[in-house]
């Protein structure tokens, strides 16, 4: 069984948002992805929607709901009030809590061990009761996988960007990285958490990562959108699906 892959359509957004109006749409490109073969939709609205909005999550939930069971919606955020109220009402398959410090460009880390457990638990058991799959987002260490799943989550989402710079410097370094992300997926799986990624992943960190043991979805934006500027969003897509069976690109 290879990994999921769930494209972030925020780059989408951030273009949008960059001129006003409604182009390029959001909801097109959603479409254009679910018909290129993507399992799976993310987006991450932040406080200051610079790039998806409250809106542009209720369409992209509206677009979805027909589709629900064969095509995953994920919202990505801190669990801040109204985000945890947008997502209680729009009702996607998964929520991945993710930690945010303030005027940060996108996520630096995984939530530590040492946050209150009071930061997360009561958000994590109102979504599970409504249906909703969480996942949090952490590093590619014990405790913190330990504590996502003392807390109740369902998945952890491990933070990649330390691979993807691992992987730049060279194989031996990426080798030993991958070693750390392959131990903590493993920990994770004898918890009993679903394991998924993200983070600066692209189609050439994936030709050793997505190999990961229990590796159940990546969540891809950054590197996807960009990739599409050239050769455009649909084949994007195919290139990231095959990439994810294990072809190189």
């Amino acid at each position: 069984m290879h990994p999921k892959l769930s494209v972030n359509v925020n780059k989408v957004a951030t273009i949008r948002n960059s001129r006003g109006g409604r182009l390029p749409s959001v909801i097109e490109a959603v479409r254009v992805c679910i018909d290129a073969g993507a399992p799976g939709i993310t987006v991450h609205p932040r406080a200051d929607e610079r790039h998806i909005t409250r809106r542009d999550v209720r369409e992209i939930a509206d677009e979805l709901a027909p589709l629900r069971g064969t095509i995953e919606f994920n919202i990505e955020g801190d669990p801040r009030p109204d985000l945890v109220a947008m997502v209680m009402a729009v009702r996607p398959d998964q929520c991945t809590l993710v930690p945010v410090l303030p005027g940060e460009i996108t996520s630096q880390a995984g939530w530590s061990a040492s946050t209150p457990p009071e930061v997360l638990g009561d958000v994590i058991a109102r979504m599970k009761g409504e249906g909703i799959r969480v996942s949090v987002f952490v590093d590619p260490e014990p405790e913190p996988i330990r504590w996502a799943r003392r807390l109740g989550a369902d998945r952890v989402e491990l933070y990649t960007e330390p691979f993807a710079r691992a992987f730049e410097r060279g194989p031996d370094t990426a080798g030993s990285s991958f070693e750390q992300y392959a131990a903590a997926a493993r920990i994770a799986h004898e918890e009993g958490l679903g394991v998924n990624a993200g983070h600066d992943l692209d189609l050439r960190n994936l030709t050793i990562f997505h190999a990961l043991p229990h590796l159940d979805e990546v969540s891809i934006g950054h590197a996807l959108i960009s990739h599409a500027l050239f050769v455009g969003l649909r084949r994007a897509v195919t290139d990231y699906l095959a990439a994810l069976r294990g072809a190189h690109v």
